[in-house]
């Protein structure tokens, strides 16, 4: 039986220090005191420099690029956490990788979500906390408690203010099938009408817009999505809404900015004016672009936590 803990540690690695030592002044407490580095031969090192014994530890570690040396150095520091008899560790994912592996597309294709979920468990997270799953159903490959937080009512708030009262120039655009309940939910939050683009997929990271359903003409079109990777689908529908729909101007959020590759290059010469993220994972270094603008998710973090250590539920915050 886990004991509660009845002093509360935040740590981090390496993946997104910004955003975990926001969380902490969310919280009003300082980060706690670890290094992790890795060895010559690029293995991680991790060092606990204060007592975790009997402690409540929250451990911030999104799993964004690199994804394997991320995922590593969570997994090596829940392994030092539970040898130092943690009373209870929390891994806090804004953004869990691998989760698009979460089914067989096709033969010997493996389930890489469920083989992380093990792997959390197995080096002893008692519990996950993470935010919009590109699948929710990968909260089940866990034998241990998730909590999956849902980005849509920081965007709510956002948009809510951009559009000022003024829904009937405005509708909400689902850049494919498979994200129609979560722009549907956005949309009713927001009052406004709902639009969806079918879309083909040749190929990983490769699609071709075929038909919108829904009429965007003379609109202002807002199109939502759990994750930017390449850009090329988010940018697709965004120009086919313009060019062939008729809308008047694209606007888009997502809460994962993988943006991989081409993305930042697609993403300034599309007919996307702005492109809203959350900050679960950092802008990639050396590049630029204008249209991009982040929104902080740490006060929903935080929020999280501290419910989660009081032991209080947290179910308003899925609303």
């Amino acid at each position: 039986m886990i004991s509660h803990g009845k002093e509360i540690k935040v740590f981090t690695g390496n993946a997104n220090r910004q955003l975990a030592e926001n969380i902490c002044k969310a919280l009003n407490m300082r980060m706690g005191e670890a290094t992790v580095t890795s060895f010559a031969d690029g293995e991680v090192s991790v060092s606990i420099h204060e007592t975790v014994r009997g402690a409540d530890v929250f451990l911030i570690q999104p799993t964004c690029k690199p994804v394997n040396d991320n995922l590593m150095e969570l997994l090596v520091m829940i392994d030092a956490c539970k040898r130092a008899s943690a009373g209870r560790i929390t891994a806090v994912m804004p953004y869990f990788g691998y989760a698009r592996q979460d089914r067989k597309a096709k033969s010997r294709d493996p389930i890489s979500a469920k083989l992380v979920a093990n792997l959390i468990t197995a080096a002893g997270a008692d519990r996950v906390l993470t935010m919009d799953l590109h699948a929710a159903q990968i909260q089940g490959f866990f034998d241990i408690p998730v909590d999956n937080l849902y980005g849509n009512p920081l965007f709510v708030d956002y948009f809510t203010n951009l559009i000022d009262g003024k829904n009937d120039e405005y509708v909400v655009v689902s850049p494919d099938v498979g994200s129609v309940s979560r722009a549907r939910m956005f949309a009713l939050s927001l009052g406004l009408g709902l639009a969806i683009v079918d879309k083909r997929r040749e190929k990983a990271n490769q699609s071709e817009v075929m038909n919108i359903i829904g009429n965007v003409s003379g609109k202002k079109v807002i199109l939502l999505d759990d994750m930017v990777d390449t850009a090329g689908s988010l940018c697709g529908a965004a120009n086919a809404l313009v060019e062939k729909g008729g809308a008047v101007a694209a606007y888009a959020c997502a809460s994962h900015g993988v943006l991989s590759g081409p993305a930042i290059e697609r993403i300034n010469s599309s007919h996307i004016s702005e492109l809203v993220l959350l900050d679960t994972i950092p802008f990639p270094e050396g590049q630029e672009c204008s249209k991009i603008k982040y929104i902080s998710s740490a006060e929903l973090f935080a929020d999280a936590i501290e419910r989660v250590y009081e032991e209080i539920s947290i179910s308003n915050l899925f609303m």
